[in-house]
């Protein structure tokens, strides 16, 4: 007997049909001999119309209470799941974040796991039941505060019970029939893979990709966790992300995909006296407001002035927040003034095959050029190239790109429904 977590998305569980369709589902697993555990998102819209309600009662609501409300939506969706299972003729139990055990740090909002302890959840497979858990959620031992753990927080929930539970395999259900070479309301030619390395779905997933979170696949990684994403519309078998065992050698693909991402503004801090330690004091600022940085790019100084420009891209969310904290530390830093961009767009392309294939960097920028596409920073890693261009400009940039280097199907991708998570 196999043990197998599920997860589904919002999109997949946004009315009764389709919960009943999971639902179905669900129930053939088990009936197939596996013991199976799910983890749910909240229906729909849910999350997005539970923080439209808090704004409109007030604009800054409380972290703690805020994490309260906003764990109503999977709560629903985990109970009715069990309702339709059950109608079904097959035991299943549903069980919230902290009834699962799983137990993350005091942050609210964007909490992280620090342990899982699924012993209620283990106790209901050896009764022969399935048990439904709502994704997002989990609790703080310390204050016993209910907290979530932000936006793809259900993705993590799933792989943090398998690798809990040592599964045989984790599936992420979505309403897209795998990963794709780009994201296939982009670019309709997109190709979905059939198998992709976890170390090029980090890439893809911190790039933009939004079939799975950054978190989760971390979480795989760390703990050799197997994930099948594959669609809930559907039974056409999924993309595999695999961890290929040290000293592994295995053909790649030179590129596995393209991704784009329009959430990230560009803070610009010009007029930086060039001295040793002004670019520690200038990140040192930003650490303190918790803001996570991607791209980092310093212009080389004016001879005649010594100053010089640092430029960084970070969430929109973040970016008044960073704006104020490094005004405040304007006399101490001695910068000139601050620029804010937040109509940029990022476009990264990557593959395990760029090590050892030549000319990659040189096709990226000749295809944009061709196609009047302006790139204003770049960054790289072993396996990806980065580059920031105008917002409007981004999906066109994908299209160009993802032709360039041959990734085109031949016929249009499917899109089942909803935004690809």
């Amino acid at each position: 007997m196999s043990l197998i977590v599920q997860k589904f998305g919002g999109s997949s569980v946004a009315d009764a049909e389709s919960i009943k369709r999971v639902a179905k589902r669900i129930v053939e697993t088990r009936k197939a001999g596996n013991e199976v555990v799910v983890a749910v998102s909240a229906m729909g819209d849910t999350t997005d119309d539970l923080l439209d309600l808090a704004q409109q009662v007030t604009p800054i609501p409380s972290g703690r209470e805020l994490d309260m409300l906003l764990t109503a939506g999977e709560r629903i969706s985990m109970a009715l799941l069990a309702m339709a299972i059950r109608s079904m003729g097959v035991e299943a139990r549903s069980y919230t974040g902290s009834q699962a055990g799983m137990i993350t740090d005091a942050q609210h909002g964007k909490a992280r796991i620090v342990d899982v302890t699924p012993g209620r959840i283990r106790e209901a497979l050896d009764q022969g039941a399935i048990a439904i858990v709502a994704g997002f959620q989990g609790f703080n031992r310390s204050t016993g505060d209910i907290t979530t753990l932000g936006r793809g927080g259900s993705d993590t929930t799933a792989v943090a019970l398998a690798a809990a539970l040592d599964a045989d395999l984790c599936e992420i259900y979505t309403d897209v029939d795998g990963i794709f070479t780009a994201d296939p309301r982009v670019v309709p030619l997109a190709k979905k893979l059939d198998r992709i390395t976890s170390e090029e779905m980090l890439e893809l997933a911190a790039a933009g990709s939004k079939v799975l979170h950054i978190r989760a696949v971390e979480y795989a990684r760390r703990h050799g966790v197997s994930l099948h994403v594959r669609s809930s519309f559907n039974n056409n078998p999924g993309t595999l992300v695999v961890n290929p065992k040290e000293g592994e050698t295995v053909e790649e693909p030179i590129i596995a995909g393209v991704a784009g991402d329009l959430s990230e503004g560009k803070i610009t801090v010009v007029g930086v006296p060039d001295k040793p330690g002004k670019a520690a004091q200038i990140f040192r600022v930003v650490a303190k407001t918790g803001a996570n940085i991607d791209m980092i790019v310093q212009n080389v100084s004016a001879a005649a002035t010594s100053l010089t420009d640092i430029s960084f891209t970070l969430p929109k969310a973040d970016g008044a927040t960073v704006m104020q904290a490094l005004e405040a530390e304007r006399g101490d830093i001695q910068f000139a003034e601050l620029q804010y961009d937040d109509q940029i767009g990022k476009l990264a392309l990557v593959g395990a095959g760029m090590r050892t294939n030549a000319g990659v960097s040189a096709k990226l920028f000749t295809a944009l050029f061709e196609a009047g596409i302006n790139i204003e920073m770049i960054s790289t890693s072993e396996i990806r190239i980065s580059v920031v261009t105008r917002a409007d400009t981004l999906n066109d940039a994908l299209r160009v790109v993802h032709s360039a280097f041959d990734l085109d199907g031949d016929e249009l991708a499917v899109v089942h429904a909803g935004t690809g998570r």
